[in-house]
């Protein structure tokens, strides 16, 4: 474990590492200029001034994966993302910002694995597990979806994302009690929710 943390360090040292105070003084002066080109919605011209700064930086690579991102370069920007990924691998930051440019892309079965990625450093992320199961869902594969979205649920067990899709999973599952609950349970959070009151009235 302890081995574990120092390549952590030494990754996270790598990842932010600057040469000289030169170098640092010239990519804080451009990340600057970048926010305000961001601001102006001149993200092409932003990317431009990041691009020279080093692709072995990790926050160069973060800020361009977004700018890109925000260009609608969207296979630039998951390369970027993934170059960051690359640098510090026990980050969950650019592969959830990768979900954006993907999902743009309609690249499902991607932004699948990324999620899956993601629960392989981080398997308690709520959010993640409550999109993975919205994935399974919608291709009702509900017996998936249940273990993502019970992961969702006993992390936040008054969600009412969380509380609803369970709800409707479980009906789907034939589980009615359990859905019972849960959309009983919406209704004390939202009390006229018309989904919650729908599946109170198919399970009588």
């Amino acid at each position: 474990m302890e081995i574990l943390k120092k390549c952590l360090l030494v990754a996270f040292l790598i990842g932010f590492q600057w040469t000289n105070a030169q170098d640092q003084k010239a990519i804080q002066d451009a990340f600057t200029k970048s926010y305000t080109l961001e601001t102006n919605k001149k993200y092409s011209e932003a990317i431009d001034l990041l691009k020279g700064l080093g692709s072995e930086n990790y926050p160069v690579q973060l800020r361009l994966g977004w700018l890109s991102y925000l260009a609608k370069k969207y296979p630039e920007s998951v390369a970027f993302y993934k170059k960051a990924s690359e640098l510090m691998p026990a980050a969950i930051e650019p592969m959830q910002g990768m979900v954006n440019p993907l999902a743009a892309q309609s690249k499902w079965e991607d932004l699948e694995q990324n999620y899956l990625n993601i629960l392989k450093i981080d398997s308690k992320n709520s959010l993640i597990n409550f999109r993975l199961g919205q994935i399974y869902y919608n291709r009702k594969e509900y017996v998936k979806a249940e273990k993502y979205f019970s992961t969702s649920l006993n992390l936040y067990p008054f969600d009412y994302d969380s509380m609803l899709m369970s709800g409707w999973n479980y009906y789907f599952l034939g589980k009615y009690s359990e859905a019972k609950v849960l959309f009983n349970n919406v209704l004390l959070y939202s009390p006229a929710d018309a989904s919650a009151k729908e599946g109170l009235a198919l399970i009588k």
